[in-house]
């Protein structure tokens, strides 16, 4: 007994772990926390360790917590619309509106011109809707909230049957489904056709006296080729209306301008162009290829989207004044640039990214491989091929340029695992025996913290090994 209180006794006290630890850029209670946490598993050990052992396991724990703060990255994946990275990026303008609003009293909910409690986002709304060629839009806060907000809307009397083809019960990222959406709602799903080929017949056979609507879904990020087919949109849109049923298509990408005439892309319908051809509403996410910030957008007739706005369920899915500012910024880059397609480069990174020349990414891997030179890795330009991602044009390759990375010292994921560890963390992946940095994803003005976090990784530190 007598040896164990001595052993017990050799634990250091939480303020002597503090000093040993010295600075550290997390909020000093936080520290303390997981300092409190490390010593009570000491304290139940058979064996204590030693008091650096002790201060080592509360570094790594820091560590992991540092890592776990949100915190920019630099994207070298070749992934545009990266969903664990927090898909588009917005632009320093965009930026620049937020921050305005963000740290002043904004007219969030009040009418200037008549000095009383006003709308909320009117002006992004009528932007919007004139973008997306609508009667009326709205906002909240991602695209599967307008989906359930949609389904449970319509769905809440006595018609609660929603027709869908086989083919598009998608399951996208994080594991939601489309089924699951569905029950979450309230609504009755109508499964029509086979996974590959539904047609206009299987809907009209499906109608009944319980249909509420037809519902439409983008297939995200995979598409079927070979003895496929589906009836066009226009033809299901005449028979909702010859049976009086709604018809609604959740897009996903939501493109506002032909993404073809931008890069080589696949062809993705734009809002503008789906409801021209009847559907009801449309609804689709705010930070895949509109590049703005998350919301899910409902555009289409205005009594629909009226009613929309009437359901109680609609204020717990609202967006809040940040994501609305940056919103109507990305919207505003729109409406100005019009058919003008490249201007939109000037304030939307992803147009960007997607239409930036290769030779231009040539230009500054070379002079990124120049300030790399005489450190112990070979480092040269290579070729990639970069894609949308975020369930968005899965077909789609842009050739770009990379850097590519080979240690000769080390392996190439103990180099991935420091670039990862920095500060800024720089993400990229492994392939044909190299670590490799897509430039397309990576933002010009990110090419000298690049740099020096690549120096950072490949020289060890005093007393290390080179990796």
């Amino acid at each position: 007994m007598p040896d164990a209180a001595s052993a017990l006794h050799k634990i250091p006290s939480v303020e002597r772990m503090m000093q040993s630890l010295g600075p550290i850029a997390l909020p000093r209670p936080r520290v303390v926390s997981l300092v409190r946490d490390e010593l009570a598993l000491v304290r139940g050990e058979s064996v204590i360790p030693g008091f650096e052992a002790i201060v080592d396991r509360v570094r790594i724990r820091i560590e992991a917590e540092r890592l776990g703060r949100i915190q920019p990255v630099i994207n070298g994946t070749g992934v545009l619309l990266h969903t664990n990275l927090g898909r588009a990026p917005i632009g320093l303008a965009v930026a620049d509106a937020v921050v305005q609003v963000a740290t002043q009293y904004s007219n969030l909910e009040y009418d200037l011109l008549q000095g009383e409690r006003g709308g909320r986002a009117s002006y992004l709304e009528s932007s919007l809707a004139q973008l997306c060629e609508a009667e009326a839009a709205t906002i909240v806060n991602n695209c599967a909230a307008a989906l359930i907000l949609i389904l449970r809307c319509f769905t809440r009397g006595e018609k609660k049957d929603v027709l869908i083809s086989r083919g598009e019960l998608v399951q996208i990222g994080g594991g939601f489904r489309i089924p699951d959406i569905l029950e979450a709602s309230g609504a009755r799903l109508r499964e029509v056709g086979t996974t590959n080929r539904t047609g206009l017949e299987d809907y009209r056979r499906a109608i009944n006296a319980d249909t509420a609507m037809i519902l439409k879904v983008h297939q995200s990020n995979f598409f079927m080729e070979g003895f496929v087919g589906a009836p066009d949109t226009s033809e299901l849109a005449a028979l909702a209306r010859d049976h009086g049923i709604r018809f609604v298509e959740d897009l996903g990408s939501g493109s506002m301008v032909p993404v073809e005439s931008v890069c080589s892309a696949e062809r993705d319908p734009t809002a503008a162009q789906v409801l021209r051809q009847g559907v009801d509403l449309v609804c689709f996410s705010g930070d895949k290829l509109l590049g703005g910030p998350q919301a899910g957008i409902i555009a289409g007739r205005k009594s629909l989207v009226c009613e929309l706005k009437q359901e109680p369920f609609f204020r717990a899915l609202r967006c809040d004044k940040l994501i609305l500012t940056a919103l109507q910024a990305t919207v505003e880059a729109y409406l100005e640039a019009g058919s003008e397609h490249a201007r939109l480069a000037l304030t939307i990174p992803l147009m960007e990214m997607m239409s930036v020349p290769l030779e231009e990414l040539r230009e500054r891997g070379r002079a990124i491989v120049a300030a790399l030179a005489d450190l112990p890795v070979r480092v040269e330009l290579g070729e990639g091929q970069s894609r949308i991602g975020g369930g968005t044009l899965p077909k789609t390759r842009i050739a770009s340029v990379t850097i590519d990375l080979l240690p000769v010292a080390g392996g190439l994921e103990a180099l991935a695992g420091r670039m990862r560890h920095g500060n800024p963390a720089v993400i990229g992946y492994v392939s044909s025996g190299k670590f490799r940095l897509d430039l397309r994803t990576i933002q010009p003005r990110q090419d000298a913290r690049l740099v020096e976090a690549i120096q950072g990784a490949v020289v060890p530190k005093k007393g290390g090994n080179p990796i």
